[in-house]
């Protein structure tokens, strides 16, 4: 559990960015929020004991969830080693997926897909109105969508409706290596 002087330099320093990354002052802040400039210059130099009545104006103000106010500093970068980043099986052990967003982003979707040779994977249909891109960048993969065939080279990307039943095979002798990117639409 966070202290109380911890939880008041997160508040200040997370309501001071947030803040900033939207070009308002505090008055602006303050009039959005419908509190006083002297409540958020408050805050911001992480004194006082905010009510909670002013940490829900203020986070609705700023769009996010109060516990974002009161979470710890994020880093600006993440950086993930090969070896950490999560990756499943699938179509019997031919195709590895990887995925590629450690942080869960809303109506996104990014995986590396490595299909050995002769491998197969029927791709689950997405959310209605999704769009999928697959980009290839070693050997080739041959993308069935909605019974049409299509044969990616490296540099090749097709773009398609991922709501649409879809199947993904290497034809080569030589493992393929593609990026699946999916958008449903539902990013805030």
């Amino acid at each position: 559990m966070a202290k109380e002087s911890d939880l008041a330099r997160r508040l200040a320093a997370n309501i001071g960015e947030l803040r900033k990354q939207r070009r308002l002052t505090q008055a602006m802040l303050a009039k959005s929020a419908g509190v006083p400039r002297s409540t958020i210059a408050n805050i911001e130099s992480g004194g006082g004991n905010p009510a909670l009545s002013n940490l829900a104006a203020l986070a609705a103000a700023l769009r996010v969830s109060i516990e974002e106010l009161l979470s710890p500093p994020r880093a600006d970068c993440d950086l993930l080693r090969a070896k950490d980043i999560p990756s499943v099986e699938r179509g019997n052990g031919s195709v590895r997926l990887y995925k590629l967003l450690p942080d869960a982003v809303p109506g996104l979707q990014m995986d590396r897909m490595e299909i050995l040779p002769k491998g197969f994977m029927r791709g689950i249909p997405h959310v209605r109105g999704a769009k999928e891109y697959l980009a290839c960048l070693e050997g080739s993969v041959r993308l069935t969508v909605a019974g049409h065939s299509y044969e990616l080279s490296p540099g090749d990307i097709l773009a398609f409706p991922g709501d649409q039943p879809h199947a993904y095979h290497n034809p080569g002798r030589l493992r393929s290596v593609s990026i699946s990117v999916v958008a449903t639409g539902t990013a805030a």
